[in-house]
């Protein structure tokens, strides 16, 4: 064989060695590479249209944001995520066709849907009922022996039944009072005015006949909001006022003692209403063992800003009751009229709320124009970061004005019909509440999560399955990518501009 054969032999034996070296650096350089891979399944809600989207490209990029996991740093445990059943979203669901009725209950409680796990309704009539009523109409029925829950028989049972039957893992029912009956009251008025004295007692049972009559239908009231916004809310509709010390009176020597007589296990909490006010409120009922003995817990709401969490005014309601609930029990995009099928209104800081018009000069601040989905993602977030363990959005359903409301209190909520013509609206508010409520499950565990960028809201639990779940929205006008670390394993997840990711680790 001539020298120019055996070296061109050579050089080809020479290459083959070189690429089958090459090919082997590449397939041990992979293996390497998807061992330290973290695995993930993830969803994005995004202004660019994306709903629950699951992104499936994950590469390394320039300017990531690191965002690191610590299992081990554990916070309060979660009792779960929802909405409200009231008369106006019951009573529009019976206008609906029997599809779209099935679908938006599907929506919010299958599998399938949002999972809500933690719900509120009404006792007595509220602003979203069709009007003013009480089960105890009777003037002078001391013992409620004309006690009758015939007013929810029509709408509000109904909904909560079949929302029964497509929950799979069931859920919680918290509530609340909007007023006693007027002929209780030293104003005999269903808006403002306080309870006679010479009435705590018939008022403590009133809430242990309704136990009663709800589980006769087969609805196991879960706990009770002492009253909704005892601070008032200026007579417009229901309301009783009640201070603190008022409350906590109440609880320890009427409400508490009657549940227990009567032997209802039932949760009692306190306050439910803003945040603002919240320390003195955990510090009268908290004040001493037989203050707190009947509270279960605190509920608040949001309305004191468009923006701010409060996380000083919730970090010391936990430390004040560091094992008892702190639950948002109310959350809506007050004083608007929805937008029917506009999607990008709900993106965009042109949303006002009571406190544009009404808010006094020193809290103007705390109410600009706003974005409602940035409002619920940073509100979630943040109340998550602080020690909060569940979160219950206002209505369900309503109309493309925002009611029915009997005071013409008009508001927003997830999903908007037109009954009508028997159409249904899932606003963009109804899949940032899916990305908390179907992938954080009641009993999950807030762990500690940090971020290299601050302007990154970020929070993350454990479930009792122990898949991990990490929420993250980017408020900002730029696409980012997160590098996710957990251990030694990490994946750089891309997202976009005005954005909400829900991150699933499996069980690993």
């Amino acid at each position: 064989m001539s020298m120019r054969k055996l070296n061109r032999r050579y050089s080809y034996l020479k290459a083959i060695k070189l690429s089958l070296v090459v090919f082997i650096t590449l397939i041990i350089g992979s293996c390497m590479n998807n061992e330290n891979e973290l695995e993930v399944v993830v969803y994005e809600t995004a202004a660019n249209g994306n709903k629950l989207k699951q992104i499936t490209t994950f590469s390394k990029a320039d300017n990531e944001i690191d965002v690191k996991l610590n299992p081990d740093k554990e916070y309060q445990s979660i009792t779960g995520f929802g909405g409200s059943f009231t008369e106006s979203s019951a009573y529009l669901l019976n206008q609906l066709g029997k599809e779209n009725r099935a679908k938006v209950l599907a929506a919010y409680f299958s599998d399938e849907g949002a999972k809500y796990s933690l719900t509120r309704t009404h006792m007595n009539s509220c602003d979203f009922s069709l009007s003013n009523y009480s089960y105890a109409p009777v003037e002078g029925d001391i013992n409620l022996d004309h006690f009758s829950i015939d007013e929810d028989r029509d709408d509000i049972i109904p909904m909560i039944k079949d929302a029964m039957n497509v929950s799979k893992d069931g859920f919680k029912i918290l509530t609340s009072p909007w007023t006693a009956p007027p002929w209780m009251k030293d104003n005999n008025d269903w808006r403002g005015g306080k309870l006679l004295p010479e009435y705590n007692t018939t008022w403590a049972l009133f809430f242990s006949k309704y136990i009663e009559a709800y589980k006769a239908e087969g609805i196991n009231i879960w706990g009770f909001t002492v009253e909704n916004e005892p601070l008032g809310n200026d007579n417009n509709w229901e309301s009783m006022h009640f201070t603190a010390e008022e409350m906590t009176n109440f609880v320890q020597h009427y409400l508490g003692p009657q549940l227990e007589k009567d032997g209802h296990d039932v949760k009692i909490l306190g306050y439910d209403q803003n945040r603002e006010h919240l320390k003195e409120w955990v510090d009268a009922m908290y004040k001493n063992e037989s203050t707190s003995k009947y509270y279960d817990g605190t509920a608040i709401h949001w309305y004191a800003s468009t923006f701010e969490v409060f996380p000083e005014a919730l970090q010391y309601a936990h430390h004040k009751a560091p094992n008892k609930y702190l639950i948002q029990t109310e959350a809506c995009v007050d004083a608007e009229i929805p937008k029917w099928k506009d999607d990008a209104w709900y993106w965009k800081k042109e949303a006002t709320d009571w406190g544009w018009d009404w808010a006094p000069e020193k809290d103007k601040h705390l109410h600009p124009k706003y974005a409602p989905v940035n409002r619920y993602a940073r509100d979630i977030i943040g109340c998550l970061n602080n020690w909060v363990d569940g979160w219950i959005d206002w209505n369900m359903v309503l109309d493309k004005q925002g009611g029915p409301n009997w005071f013409k209190n008009w508001c927003v909520a997830p999903v908007i019909v037109d009954a009508e013509n028997d159409e249904v609206y899932f606003t963009p508010i109804y899949y940032i509440m899916t990305h908390f409520s179907k992938y954080i499950r009641p009993g999950a565990i807030k762990i500690g999560v940090t971020s290299s960028d601050e302007k990154l809201m970020i929070t993350a639990v454990k479930n009792p399955d122990n898949t991990i779940v990490v929420i993250a929205f980017n408020e900002e006008g730029n696409a980012q990518n997160l590098n996710l670390q957990l251990d030694d394993k990490a994946v750089t997840i891309p997202m976009s501009e005005r954005a909400i990711q829900t991150i699933v680790i499996p069980n690993i």
